[in-house]
């Protein structure tokens, strides 16, 4: 838009030449101002600025693209890195075996489990007998899982018999970390837990641990054994 030129009569002012009144002042529209006048022109936006900018902001947000994917390989790295391996749960239990009872104490260590870091294969019940919680133990070892947790059957009833079922399993018994369960679920409030006749151990390439079956001496298990499951996997693999 363009403006007609305004002359403004100041009888206050004084023309600095002169020394007299300053008779009048002319407004010259800004698109007359030529481009070398500092005042105002440099006030205008060139094309090549424009341009020039557009430019900026495009390595700008080439960077930040470059950034965020560098950040996203760091992170699966990251989460590579935690990856403890492959895990496999057998609950010992009757009725769970029979499906009559939907009790979320399987679901529960799956979910931990993964939480640490590990993948887990399957969640398998079985009942409390010798022979059943051997093979199916066996089947984790054969299958080459790094981790097979058992939860139940490990009191001192007449049908308690994982530990009997997983005894001739091992080939190494790890009594550290047995009697790193009992004593951290007595101190949790974990009675089933404290009077565990529970075994770990390792076969073949596979850490073995009985848990019993109450969910209080789940959570304490998982949180005392997923600590040194990473040390004890990468101490096997070195053979």
């Amino acid at each position: 838009m363009k403006f007609p030129d305004l002359t403004i009569a100041d009888p206050k002012s004084t023309d600095a030449a002169s020394g007299g009144p300053l008779r009048s002042v002319s407004v010259i529209p800004t698109d007359r101002v030529p481009l070398g006048d500092g005042g105002i022109s440099g006030l205008e936006i060139r094309e090549a600025d424009a341009v020039a900018a557009d430019a900026a902001a495009a390595r700008l947000a080439a960077q930040v693209g470059e950034i965020e994917a560098e950040g996203n390989q760091m992170r699966s790295l990251n989460l590579a890195e935690e990856d403890l391996g492959r895990a496999l749960v057998v609950i010992v239990d009757d009725r769970a075996a029979h499906g009559e009872d939907q009790a979320l104490i399987g679901p529960l260590v799956g979910e931990l489990l993964e939480e640490a870091g590990f993948h887990v294969d399957a969640v398998v019940a079985v009942e409390s007998d010798e022979v059943e919680i051997r093979n199916a133990l066996n089947t984790a070892v054969i299958g080459g899982v790094d981790l097979v947790i058992s939860v139940g059957a490990v009191g001192v009833g007449g049908r308690d018999v994982a530990p009997e079922a997983t005894e001739p399993l091992l080939d190494r018994k790890l009594s550290g970390i047995e009697e790193a369960l009992r004593s951290s679920g007595l101190a949790a409030g974990a009675m089933d837990a404290g009077l565990s006749r529970g075994l770990a151990g390792i076969s073949g390439q596979t850490i073995v641990v009985n848990l019993a079956n109450s969910r209080a001496a789940v959570r304490d298990g998982m949180a005392t054994i997923t600590p040194m499951a990473k040390h004890l996997i990468a101490s096997i693999s070195e053979f």
